[in-house]
This record gives C-alpha cells, sequence and structure tokens, in this order.
C-alpha cells in the first residue's frame, strides 16, 4: 500500500515555475545604477576634500595665538569667587526634622563691590539665612527649586548692595535630610 501511495504522491507535486528573465534583468539594471551612484559621490566626496587649502605651520601658530586671546577675554569675563561660611538651617514646615546645609559662593566683579561684601558680610549672612529657613524640603529638593533658589539669593542680595552686583550665585554644597 505505501508503494501504491508513493507515485500517486509524486504525481500531485504542483509544478514550480521559473520566472520570467526579464523581472531578473530589470533588478540586475537597477543594482548596477545604484552602484554607479555610490561610485560618483564617493568619488565627488574625495574630489571635494583634495580641494581644500593645505593648513601651513604659520596658519598653526596664528590659530594658536588666537585661542589665546579668546581665552584670555574668557578669563577677564569671569568674576572673582567670594566664599561665605557654612549655613545650617531648619527647613520651613519640619518642626525641626528637616535640616539644609549650604556652602556658597558669590561671583561679583570689581574691588568695590569685594569690600562692600566684606563689610556687609553679616547683614548678607542674615538676608541668606532668612531666604534659606523660609523654603521648604518639596522647594528645595529639585533643580528647578535649587535655581530659584540661587536667583532669589541673587536679588535679594543685590536690592541692597551699591557699589555693584552679584553676578552668580554658585552652591558648593548642599545637603537636605
Amino acid at each position: 500500500m505505501a508503494e501504491e501511495k508513493a507515485p500517486k504522491e509524486a504525481a500531485a507535486a504542483p509544478e514550480v515555475s521559473v520566472p520570467s528573465t526579464g523581472s531578473k534583468s530589470y533588478l540586475l539594471i537597477a543594482l548596477v545604477v545604484v552602484n554607479m551612484v555610490v561610485v560618483l559621490g564617493v568619488g565627488f566626496m574625495l574630489y571635494k576634500n583634495s580641494q581644500k587649502p593645505t593648513t601651513t605651520i604659520e596658519q598653526v601658530v596664528e590659530g594658536v595665538e588666537k585661542d589665546d586671546k579668546t581665552e584670555q577675554l574668557v578669563l577677564e569675563e569671569v568674576g572673582k569667587v567670594i566664599p561665605l561660611e557654612t549655613f545650617i538651617v531648619n527647613l520651613a514646615g519640619s518642626k525641626g526634622r528637616k535640616v539644609l546645609k549650604v556652602n556658597m559662593e558669590l561671583e561679583v566683579k570689581g574691588q568695590d563691590i569685594i569690600q562692600e561684601i566684606d563689610n556687609r558680610k553679616a547683614q548678607i549672612r542674615d538676608f541668606i539665612i532668612i531666604i534659606l529657613s523660609s523654603k521648604t524640603y518639596d522647594e528645595v529638593s529639585t533643580k528647578e527649586g535649587k535655581d530659584f533658589l540661587r536667583n532669589e539669593i541673587k536679588d535679594q542680595v543685590n536690592s541692597f548692595l551699591s557699589k555693584g552686583k552679584i553676578m552668580n550665585v554658585y552652591f558648593t554644597e548642599l545637603i537636605y535630610n
């Protein structure tokens, strides 16, 4: 019985048709065209790259001198940084359970403002302590809260300085629990 079924199954298999050579030739032409476009693109890029003028030693030295001048301008724009003593305050609404410890530095420009800050350090510390202790844990625990606190300190201290302004306030340490 198995012998009788085998010839029938072989005869029942469908015939596989071979696709026409026309579709193969279109595919081959398309691949050749794409290949030519890629080769031409690479050749064009190499040609454009070889057209760039070469850099001489004098140009390199002049470039280094320009970088030194730019660096000096950047250094001139950065003001003097005045460190303040550590602030440790209770956060608002915590009933003494949440404490904030902050070390900060004030960036200023000019000698007059440095002298004024030294003379009014107690007043500046008082303003900063009042600002810090009025903040809740939620206000100082986010990046936006820290940025707002930094700007608030700068604005409040600048409001009573007469010989210059604070450019930036930097937190060098900010710990809360």
